[in-house]
């Protein structure tokens, strides 16, 4: 490499550094430095409540979180709820953020319109979301999703308790995340749509390829890595699920809808055991972690340039 390349070669990765600079100072101040913060605690006796200061505990927050036969078994069930919201969260709202996407895709007098309508509930803050739905979820026959059952079954269905049964609180929360947070998804779905070659679809047609056989086998190929990432961002949304619950249930009814970030919260904020919380949070993150590690191994991107 000649002396000239590599003063141009230095130049680009000082201009790469220094416009990725405030993105860096960002990431360190708002998660690198909480987060070790959290840690730091997470070793402490950090208790509000507590007189005489903080007591070094070492791996006792972690070993009540984690093992003790009192205490463990509420995480564990939080833990459980999140894993079970994003099984349901995760591939239904996946699935039709790409429907939502191939039918905006078309090239249609006043799509612009639609596309807007369907990304708006992105927009409004979650708070906002969970409080009209909570007038739609209403046990008595004034919620709108039980007035529309009993229209439909001429009043043969009687009004369900949708958030106030164990058995369907948790996908009750689901249904309004999926609604809430599709039109991010079907954005991030429309804008890799746009990266497909016209090519591709026209030599589907010239071999005489239906509707599905476009969509399996041009579609879905064409929309793979944008399909990673979008798996692993609504994922991670869906585990730290948090604003729905306390808003809607706060945990009830008998911890149905019980996650480990409400976990953590009352712990800091009601309980006033900072120590604890701490100690959930870096057990959490680092799930999360390895989870996304998962699911990067198993969905891996086609890095190929075209």
């Amino acid at each position: 490499m000649t002396s000239k390349k590599r003063s141009k070669f230095g130049q680009d990765n000082l201009a790469g550094f220094l416009m990725s600079l405030p993105g860096l100072l960002l990431l360190i101040l708002f998660v690198v430095i909480p987060f070790l913060t959290a840690v730091f605690l997470s070793f402490f006796n950090v208790d509000f409540n507590m007189v005489g200061g903080p007591k070094f505990w070492g791996f006792e927050n972690y070993r009540r979180i984690l093992v003790d036969p009192i205490s463990s078994p509420s995480f564990y069930k939080a833990l459980l709820n999140n894993f079970t919201f994003a099984l349901i969260v995760v591939p239904a709202q996946t699935a039709l953020a790409v429907l939502l996407a191939v039918m905006l895709n078309a090239k249609l007098r006043g799509i612009a319109f639609f596309r807007t309508f369907f990304f708006m509930p992105v927009v409004f803050p979650m708070s906002l979301v969970a409080i009209i739905w909570a007038l739609m979820f209403s046990r008595d026959s004034l919620g709108m999703l039980n007035g529309l059952l009993n229209l439909i079954s001429f009043g043969q269905i009687q009004p369900i308790d949708w958030l106030g049964d164990p058995n369907i609180a948790l996908l009750s929360i689901a249904l309004l995340s999926v609604w809430a947070g599709v039109g991010f998804q079907m954005v991030i779905v429309l804008a890799g749509l746009q990266e497909i070659p016209h090519e591709l679809y026209e030599a589907a047609n010239l071999d005489r390829a239906n509707a599905w056989q476009r969509f399996w086998n041009v579609t879905i190929p064409g929309l793979r890595n944008t399909l990673v990432f979008v798996v692993i961002i609504t994922t991670i949304f869906s585990l730290r699920l948090f604003d729905q619950v306390y808003i809607l249930t706060q945990g009830g009814p008998i911890d149905a809808t019980q996650t480990v970030m409400l976990q953590a919260v009352t712990s800091a904020f009601v309980e006033g055991n900072v120590g604890k919380a701490s100690a959930i949070t870096v057990i959490f993150v680092l799930i999360i972690i390895v989870l996304t590690l998962i699911q990067r191994l198993f969905l891996k991107q086609n890095r190929e340039v075209k």
